[in-house]
C-alpha cells in the first residue's frame, strides 16, 4: 500500500526523496527534520534540501520554533493545488501552440488513414474544427457513425450539406438523396467518403474494407479545392434534378445514366451489365 501511495506521488511530479518526505510527515506530524529521515528513509545528507523544495512549493509548512518542526499540506488540498497548478499550465500551453497548430494545418502534407475506424476517428476530429460549412458525400450507413458529431457541429452554427448515398434523415442538416446507390457503390468498389470543411481541409477515401479501408486527409490547396467541387458540382446536378428532372431525363435517360454511360463506359458496372443487355 505504502508503495503504492509512493508511485502515485511520484506520478504527481514528486521526486522520490519529497514522496517519501511528505508521506512520512501525513504518518505523523510535526517532525524535525532529523525524525523525518529516521522515518522516511531519506538521507540525512539530503533531508534538508528536500523538505526546502516542499517548503518553497507550499506542500509542507515549518515553524520558527527551536528545533524546526514540519507538517504536511493536507492531501486533498495537496490534491485541490496540483489540479489548479495543472490548468494553468494547460491553458497556458495551449494558447502557446495555437500558432503552431495554425501552422502545421496547412503544410502541405497529404496523410494516409487506414482502416475503417481510424477514417472515421479522423473525420469526426475534422468536424470539430469546422467555423463555417461542412460538405459531405456519404453512404447512410456509414453517416450514422457520424450522426453526433454532425448535429453538435450544426448546434454550433455550422451548415452542414449532405450527399447520401441511401436514405438518410438528418433533420439539423440539409440532406440531397444521391440516385443510383446500388451502381455507384458497384462503379466505386465500395462505399466511400468524401468531406470538405471550410473549403480549407478534405478527408476521402474509401471505408467499407473494414481493416483495408485507406483514406487520405490533407489541406493541401492543390486537393482540397478540386475534392470540394466535385461535392458542389454533385449539388448542382442533385438542385438541377429537383427542379428539372423531367427535362433533364428526356435528353440523358432515367437518372441520367446515358451521361454516366457516356463518361463510365470502363466501370465494371457498365462491363456486367453490358454482357447482360441490361443498359438497352
Amino acid at each position: 500500500m505504502k508503495l503504492d501511495i509512493l508511485k502515485t506521488l511520484q506520478e504527481l511530479n514528486f521526486t522520490e526523496y519529497e514522496a517519501k518526505a511528505y508521506l512520512a510527515l501525513l504518518e505523523e506530524s510535526p517532525l524535525s527534520g532529523y525524525a523525518i529521515a529516521l522515518n522516511s528513509g531519506v538521507p540525512r545528507s539530503k533531508i534538508y534540501q528536500v523538505l526546502a523544495e516542499l517548503t518553497e512549493r507550499g506542500e509542507i509548512f515549518v515553524s520558527l520554533e527551536t528545533p524546526v518542526l514540519y507538517t504536511p499540506l493536507p492531501p486533498k488540498e495537496l490534491i485541490a493545488k496540483r489540479k489548479r497548478k495543472a490548468e494553468t499550465a494547460f491553458h497556458a500551453a495551449e494558447k502557446a501552440l495555437e500558432r503552431y497548430t495554425f501552422t502545421a494545418q496547412y503544410r502541405e502534407n497529404i496523410w494516409n488513414i487506414t482502416g475503417h475506424e481510424a477514417i472515421i476517428n479522423r473525420v469526426k476530429e475534422v468536424i470539430k474544427k469546422a467555423t463555417s460549412r461542412i460538405l459531405i458525400e456519404i453512404w447512410a450507413e456509414d453517416a450514422n457513425e457520424l450522426k453526433d458529431d454532425l448535429e453538435a457541429a450544426s448546434m454550433r452554427g455550422i451548415e452542414v450539406i449532405i450527399v447520401s448515398y441511401g436514405d438518410l434523415s438528418f433533420d439539423f442538416a440539409k440532406v440531397y438523396s444521391h440516385d443510383s446507390s446500388d451502381q455507384i457503390t458497384f462503379e466505386y468498389g465500395g462505399r466511400w467518403i468524401i468531406m470538405s470543411i471550410d473549403n480549407k481541409e478534405v478527408v476521402a477515401g474509401i471505408v467499407s474494407l473494414g481493416n483495408d479501408s485507406r483514406a487520405a486527409w490533407t489541406a493541401h490547396p492543390a486537393l482540397v479545392m478540386p475534392i470540394t467541387e466535385v461535392i458542389i458540382h454533385d449539388l448542382y446536378i442533385m438542385e438541377m434534378l429537383n427542379k428539372h428532372r423531367s427535362i433533364l431525363e428526356a435528353s440523358f435517360g432515367p437518372d441520367l445514366i446515358e451521361l454516366r454511360k457516356r463518361f463510365n463506359s470502363d466501370s465494371p458496372w457498365f462491363s456486367a451489365h453490358e454482357m447482360l443487355g441490361l443498359n438497352e
